[in-house]
């Protein structure tokens, strides 16, 4: 049986994610941001297959924390979707320091993934999928205010945190390369969720669409020649072209290497990371 881990599978894409992945058979870890929420949404899957981890995705120490619970209970690790998500109109700063919709959408998931590799490795096909957005291509990445000191509009940080997904996920196939662990980022489209009333005040097709090309990513048996594509409705899409430039895909992993250096465990830690990726 495999084990995929979702984070923020309470609501929304990242539930119904589990919902499919759990009636095809598979062992489904559901992170939510309260043990509470977490073991509300594996209740309501009613599967003995399903499993609740916890964390709050804006704080780094919980995301190690986070890490830590998936280790324990699946030192093997065939799926992980990064998946959570938020949108934020105004400025808002994390305990850690770091604006909050950066925080979330891509510092987390990159510390995350760092954390999980091991038993990612320990697969024999593990695979990463971050889910991005169509925003991705709408905004330039400003790499002389990544954390939006001197201004910020909601959309941009948003647009821009689905444009580093993109970015972290070429960087990760890339430094994967030569192991059986691959990567894959996901346009879901324009769903009904939550997130899409905070940002957007509209509606969007259900969340069964949303799901689909996780889904199926988490289930191909063959994803030959695909390793860091970006998906659209299941199949390989152009991205935007600063997804794919060498330079900015190398400035954003040192930029998030380095701000989140205080939150790896140990020298040893580091030294390690530095030879996994």
């Amino acid at each position: 049986m495999k084990t995929v881990l979702i984070t923020g599978a309470t609501a929304g894409i990242g539930h119904e994610t589990a919902r499919q992945l759990v009636s095809h058979g598979y062992r489904v870890i559901v992170h939510g941001r309260t043990l509470t929420k977490a073991t509300q949404a594996v209740e309501q899957l009613r599967s003995a297959r399903a499993e609740p981890v916890w964390g709050d995705l804006s704080v780094m120490a919980e995301v190690l924390n986070l890490a830590e619970q998936v280790r324990t209970i699946a030192p093997t690790l065939d799926v992980l979707i990064n998946n959570a998500g938020v949108y934020e109109h105004n400025r808002i700063l994390t305990r850690d320091g770091f604006e909050l919709t950066m925080a979330v959408n891509h510092l987390a998931p990159f510390l995350l993934t760092k954390e999980l590799l091991t038993a990612l490795k320990a697969a024999p096909q593990g695979r990463i999928i971050t889910v991005s957005s169509s925003a991705h291509d709408k905004v330039p990445l400003k790499t002389e205010d990544f954390s939006f000191a001197t201004d910020l509009e909601g959309y941009a940080a948003y647009a821009t945190s689905k444009l580093a997904n993109v970015l972290f996920t070429v960087g990760l196939a890339d430094r994967l390369s030569s192991t059986s662990v691959t990567a894959y980022a996901v346009d879901p489209g324009v769903i009904t969720t939550r997130l899409l009333d905070v940002g957007w005040g509209i509606t969007g097709d259900p969340v069964e669409q949303g799901a689909r090309t996780s889904v199926y990513l988490a289930k191909a048996n063959d994803l030959t020649g695909v390793n860091g594509s970006y998906f659209v409705d299941c199949r390989p899409a152009p991205a935007a072209i600063a997804a794919e430039d060498p330079v900015l895909v190398n400035w954003l992993w040192q930029a998030s290497e380095q701000l989140l250096r205080p939150f790896f465990k140990s020298e040893l830690v580091q030294k390690e990371m530095k030879v996994a990726f």
